[in-house]
């Protein structure tokens, strides 16, 4: 019987039959990082039925400037509404006092109504036995062209 080593052509067919193993693997292998490769590339391209990689980044860019532009519109909506809240006269002082000390009880009073910048109005109401006159007093930085009394610095103090 004739030893397999001694015919050339089955050294041939072993080192071809070597080769075909080695190259399986390697499709395997190649195969294996195209199955990552594709599902990474699914995970990017979604359901978006474009298989132009050059479209999808084209739309996410002009998303990204149209979500530029409304973040610089509530930006300056922000800053306008923080400027309009600082000038609103939300803020009220009452002080209760007994303008006439040998009659009555504290029916007297003054409100102070301002903003943050002390901008507003304090308004006054004295009464006595028979009437009760209110006096306006308008404000600016908490000051009054007219005089302004102590228990009207007090509502404007209190007003905070």
């Amino acid at each position: 019987m004739e030893d397999w080593t001694s015919n050339p052509m089955n050294a041939v067919t072993v080192g071809i039959a070597l080769f075909a193993i080695v190259l399986f693997i390697w499709i395997a292998v190649l195969g294996g990082r195209l199955k990552k490769l594709r599902k990474q590339y699914t995970a990017v391209m979604g359901n978006t039925g474009v298989t132009n990689m050059e479209d999808v980044i084209v739309e996410l860019k002009q998303g990204l400037a149209e979500q530029q532009q409304a973040n610089t519109e509530l930006k300056a909506q922000l800053i306008e509404m923080q400027s309009t809240v600082t000038k609103q006269k939300g803020k009220v002082g009452v002080i209760r006092y007994n303008a006439f000390a040998e009659q009555g009880s504290d029916l007297s009073f003054s409100i102070a109504i301002i903003n943050d910048e002390k901008d507003g109005a304090v308004f006054s109401g004295i009464h006595s036995r028979e009437n009760t006159y209110v006096y306006a007093k308008p404000l600016e930085k908490g000051q009054s062209v007219y005089p302004l009394t102590p228990e009207e610095h007090k509502a404007i103090l209190e007003a905070k």
